[in-house]
């Protein structure tokens, strides 16, 4: 292959000092090149994470770049590993990040830009680090994450809390440094702890949780959970790159996600600011996967087909993809990057329906090119909420009775799929069909379908009389009341297949999904109660999706008050169910006649 290098040599925990005297560790992989100086210069890539440096595939990655002529450096983060510190989660890494940077630059194998590339966690520290624009970053491909807002997506979510922060919490807290330095029967101890039962036990408190024995992961996650307003600490640099935009580095950029991935928000709207202010060239890469799953073709139960992997569909494989990014904007090879499209999706939709061999739903879908997001062609059609259940894109006739319903926070729904990671093991991630069943926290026997439950208000169309593609971000607005002076709603988008023979009782796919917690209807700053029974409007903002319903299928709009365990349980009293364990039940109400109409903003695809 041209440009394969034979050797690379490694140089493993190279300290590197930040501006208040913390040292990070970082293992760098240079070119041997055959009679080349030890420290000849070559463009360099850098990968800082939380989950060590010396990780079998972070190692894999960095020798591909390396035997293909970049000096590769892998950075622990602050408190991770081998770096020293005192662990703060995501607000650490825009200074960490930029002073690494800076330390690279006056390395004697720096060649004069730096490519910084990484998933989840090693794409938030992009993201942070571009927000002080570092004079020497080259380009950078951020792979599911970076936050736009962690106030609105992925940590808090409608108001809501993402309770895979406490998962994410507890596993790490497990690896810490500080965990393996406890004595072993006290790490024993927190290795056996029944994170299922822990979570029986929300909120947890100061001392009394999984988390007792490591109390900085403890204490991020109590405090980052009673922060449910909107204010400095969320538009800090590491959580909030929306605040930062007019100064984020203007360099080449990939924000790469997937539509059941919790960061599908954050690179569409990154996407969407960045590629109008900043020449880039700024593109997006949207997948039907799970959060970095991007070698499967299934996610959760559902199977889109072999072309859905990258390395089935995009001639290359993701590291040569990769690759070819950064030859072009740190080694200037002409590769004819610049001519491909900015927006590269995946449609879901459109297989057989069937069972497959693997006994998933065959989903289906394709790639597709597009030139912008959201696309330009697509027409925001109001889907209406009907008496009886029905959804249509005609408005109700006549003034009806609203929908009611009691939500019980001791009872809540359970969660089936979704945009979930690091969830495991109480959450899975992907797309299923929405029925109880002992996979799922909270489900019971004789495990019926979600929509069976009577808190949860299923809306669906007829049957589709011709296919119908649903492409862009989504919304709902409700018009509501609650016997309470604060309650949750939620909304979630199905595609509902027809009964069939692998199928009797058809198939009702989990597409997207969102949460409001009603005090913050007009503000995220502040919250305003309301009063029992008065009727509010109010907007739920979805995660976008793709997707291609097909004839003979029904488009499904499930309104409910919970989600859990993805999102924490409102306990209808006003007060932050992170810090007030009392709960009460609260009767209520969606309305949907001609003077209140509730709908779905679908972003309608037309045919062509």
């Amino acid at each position: 292959m041209p440009g394969l290098l034979n050797e690379v040599h490694t140089e493993s925990n190279v300290i590197a000092a930040m501006r208040d005297g913390v040292l990070l560790a970082s293992d760098v992989y240079r070119p041997a090149e055959a009679g080349a100086p030890i420290d000849a210069a070559f463009p360099v890539l850098l990968q800082r994470t939380p989950y060590s440096k010396t990780r079998p595939d972070l190692v894999q990655e960095a020798m591909f770049f390396t035997s293909h002529g970049y000096v590769t450096v892998v950075q622990d983060c602050r408190a991770r590993y081998e770096s020293e510190g005192e662990f703060t989660k995501y607000i650490d890494e825009g200074e960490d990040g930029f002073d690494t940077l800076a330390w690279l630059a006056q390395q004697p194998w720096h060649g004069g830009k730096v490519g910084t590339y990484g998933l989840s966690y090693s794409a938030h520290t992009q993201a942070a680090a571009a927000c002080l624009n570092p004079p020497n970053l080259g380009c950078m491909w951020l792979d599911s994450g970076g936050f736009s807002n962690a106030f609105l997506n992925a940590c808090r979510n409608g108001g809501a809390f993402e309770l895979r922060q406490l998962t994410w919490a507890y596993k790490e807290a497990v690896e810490s440094r500080k965990a393996n330095a406890l004595p072993k029967t006290v790490k024993a101890a927190l290795e056996a702890q029944d994170i299922f039962g822990w979570f029986n036990r929300l909120p947890w408190k100061k001392g009394h949780s999984p988390l007792q024995w490591t109390p900085d992961y403890e204490d991020y996650l109590l405090d980052i959970w009673t922060r449910e307003n909107f204010d400095n600490y969320w538009k800090q640099i590491g959580l909030c790159a929306e605040e930062y935009y007019d100064v984020f580095s203007d360099v080449p950029q990939v924000h790469m996600s997937a539509w059941y991935d919790p960061y599908s928000r954050t690179a569409t709207d990154n996407f969407l600011a960045l590629s109008s202010a900043k020449k880039g060239p700024v593109t997006l890469l949207m997948g039907p996967w799970t959060h970095g799953a991007r070698t499967l073709t299934h996610s959760g139960n559902v199977d889109f087909g072999e072309q859905a992997t990258i390395d089935n569909n995009l001639a290359e494989d993701f590291n040569h993809l990769r690759l070819r990014f950064f030859d072009r904007w740190l080694k200037d090879e002409q590769n004819g990057l610049e001519d491909d499209a900015p927006v590269k999706l995946f449609v879901m939709g459109g297989g057989s329906g069937r069972t497959n061999s693997q006994q998933r739903l065959d989903h289906g879908g394709r790639w597709r090119n597009e030139d912008e997001w959201p696309l330009a062609r697509a027409v925001k059609t109001p889907f209406y909420l009907h008496p009886g259940g029905g959804l249509s894109t005609q408005l109700p006739e006549s003034p009806s009775s609203p929908d009611e319903y009691l939500f019980d926070p001791n009872n809540p729904v359970p969660t089936v799929g979704g945009n979930i990671s690091s969830g495991q093991p109480v959450m899975a991630a992907g797309g299923f069909d929405q029925r109880e069943s002992e996979e799922f926290v909270g489900s019971k026997q004789p495990y019926l379908p979600l929509a069976s439950r009577p808190d949860v208000l299923a809306f669906q169309t007829e049957l589709l009389a011709e296919d119908t593609e649903i492409t862009g971000p989504v919304s709902v607005q409700l018009w509501i009341s609650s016997s309470a002076v604060d309650t949750d709603f939620t909304a979630k988008l199905i595609d509902v297949y027809p009964p069939s023979e692998d199928y009797p009782e058809g198939y009702a796919l989990n597409l997207t999904d969102g949460i409001l917690r009603v005090k913050f209807r007009d503000s995220w700053e502040r919250t305003e109660l309301m009063a029992p029974g008065e009727v509010y409007q109010v907007e739920l903002s979805l995660l976008p999706i793709s997707n291609l319903f097909v004839e003979g299928h029904r488009i499904r709009l499930d309104i409910s008050s919970s989600n859990f365990p993805r999102f924490d349980v409102n306990g209808n009293t006003g007060k932050n169910p992170g810090t007030s364990a009392v709960r009460i039940t609260a009767l209520n109400s969606v309305y949907h006649d001609n003077n209140r109409p509730s709908y779905a903003l679908l972003p309608v695809i037309p045919t062509s």
